[in-house]
């Protein structure tokens, strides 16, 4: 314990944020660094609990308490409290394989846990495993791993998002030949194209990639398995396709990390009209436009975003990123849709640490649009009943159904007879129309797309994710794993990263016989 009484002494200070009036001008990040010093105490404010449930990982109540990664947060902090940021990163890089995306966009599982935070403000875990992130980049200290001596053995990754990414990492460092594929242009997935770049610059990626590539791992972009000239490739224009046949020839091992990519969709009348987009193909798009241009301000895909009235479908993070993007892009209005009542302010009796707070959270978009339209943008109990368009003339001369206008319904909860269940159902004669020319949909996603399962045939469970044994990460077929969201169901970057690594180890010991990850 760096210093038994820097909880007492200091009060949580945050690195300080551009303000929403110059941020929404670019797609830069806007969080800034606190300084050596400041940074050194808010790291000495971690008490060093006896049970400390920041790096539990552990799930209390159906939710997720402390760091799925298990990272030893008591002993960084009091590595960063004694400015010994060398020794932290060597610690850090233990446990985690990719603390520069989790600092960025992780929503800190470990604060939320943290013993401190029971009383008054939790220590800023997240800002300090920044600290030793960037100064270690800084300081050239952050190597990949290239083995002496290759295994023999191949092994193939099937998406590069955040899950792909860490097994590839330690399959590489092990020794074994690792190539990772991706469908679209550029490598990270949901990194990538799921994430806008004001929340991770997509250098960011870049640099970690670089450092992969040199210590030995192939990397296969523009590459569609199990695709067709007929599925959506999503963000690549050239490319070519291999059959899970070729792959399970080629190659010892496959692991599946392709994602939870089927977006649930709004299925109400009117559904068909032009003006109405899955939000992660939206954000996906903008960012790939921003990086075909050099961040051009004024190149961007959607040009119907300016000026006109958005409704956002969904109150989680897409939601929220959405609301972000579009105050950026000029929206005339921006409305939050969120199916379930307001969350309350503080946590309730039902809801104590260490679990997760079930609470109110204003994030960086909603800020946004708070500031630019005076109003915070989410509506409550509130979804779509119809879509309204009209019949106009489209770029290609033709007519087509252009979005005009929604018909939003009130929801109230009431218990389903038969299940017992409450559900939100909607409020008769609460209908009203708004206007709307562009809908975005983050209601989340089903799970992992057919096309990839069916084609390796494994077995899905009822929620489509890739099944497995508890704890195991190999499919119904021999040879085939699957790991993140594609095995577990729409999740976090951090467990993404988390059943990365453990896959790797499953994987290395059914080839080895043995593992030493």
């Amino acid at each position: 314990m760096a210093k038994p009484t820097g909880f007492l002494e200091y009060e949580r200070v945050d690195a300080p944020a551009i303000s929403e009036k110059e941020r929404i001008k670019n797609f830069n990040e806007f969080h800034e660094r606190l300084n050596a010093k400041e940074q050194q105490n808010q790291a000495a404010r971690c008490m060093n609990c006896g049970v400390p449930f920041c790096q539990a990982g552990l799930m209390i109540a159906g939710m997720a308490s402390g760091c799925p990664l298990n990272n030893l947060v008591p002993e960084l902090n009091e590595l960063g409290a004694d400015g010994n940021l060398e020794l932290a990163y060597r610690r850090l890089s233990i446990t985690h394989s990719f603390p520069e995306f989790t600092s960025r966009v992780c929503p800190a599982l470990c604060e939320k846990a943290c013993t401190c935070g029971l009383h008054q403000e939790p220590v800023s875990t997240k800002e300090n495993e920044k600290a030793i992130i960037e100064f270690a980049f800084d300081n050239d200290l952050v190597k990949e791993i290239t083995p002496a001596v290759r295994t023999g053995k191949k092994v193939a990754v099937v998406g590069s998002g955040p899950s792909g990414l860490a097994a590839a990492q330690l399959l590489n460092s092990r020794g074994h030949q690792v190539t990772v594929y991706e469908r679209s242009d550029r490598i990270g997935g949901l990194l990538r194209y799921g994430i806008p770049n004001m929340k991770l610059e997509k250098d960011v990626i870049d640099r970690r990639i670089k450092l992969m590539e040199q210590a030995g791992i192939e990397f296969k972009t523009s590459v569609n398995v199990c695709g067709s000239k007929k599925i959506d490739t999503k963000f690549s224009d050239k490319v070519s396709y291999v059959s899970a046949e070729e792959l399970k020839k080629e190659y010892d091992a496959v692991i599946l990390a392709c994602g939870a990519s089927n977006p649930r969709d709004i299925n109400a009348p009117g559904r068909d009209a032009k003006g109405i987009y899955f939000a992660v193909d939206f954000l996906g798009k903008v960012t790939k436009s921003l990086l075909d241009t050099d961040f051009e301000i004024l190149k961007k895909p959607y040009e119907e975003v300016k000026d006109k009235d958005v409704i956002v479908i969904g109150g989680g993070d897409t939601g929220n990123d959405c609301v972000g993007t579009c105050v950026r892009l000029g929206a005339k209005s921006v409305t939050q849709l969120e199916m379930m009542p307001c969350p309350p302010t503080e946590r309730l009796d039902s809801n104590p640490w260490p679990e997760w707070p079930k609470v109110l959270k204003t994030d960086y978009g909603q800020e946004e649009a708070i500031f630019k339209f005076g109003q915070d943008p989410r509506v409550y109990k509130t979804t779509v009943k119809e879509f309204i368009s009209e019949e106009v003339k489209g770029d290609n001369g033709k007519k087509e159904k252009r979005l005009k206008e929604v018909v939003l319904v009130s929801l109230e909860s009431k218990k389903d007879e038969k299940t017992g269940r409450f559900m939100m159902v909607p409020v008769e004669g609460s209908e009203k129309k708004v206007p709307a020319q562009l809908v975005l949909i983050a209601a989340g996603f089903l799970g992992s797309e057919s096309y990839v399962t069916e084609g390796f045939g494994v077995e899905v469970d009822g929620r489509t994710n890739v099944k497995t044994e508890q704890g195991s990460y190999a499919t119904s077929v021999p040879g085939v794993y699957t790991v993140g969201d594609m095995h577990r169901g729409q999740s976090l970057v951090v467990w993404a990263i988390s059943e990365g690594r453990k896959a790797a180890k499953e994987v290395d010991k059914d080839l080895m016989g043995f593992t030493n990850l």
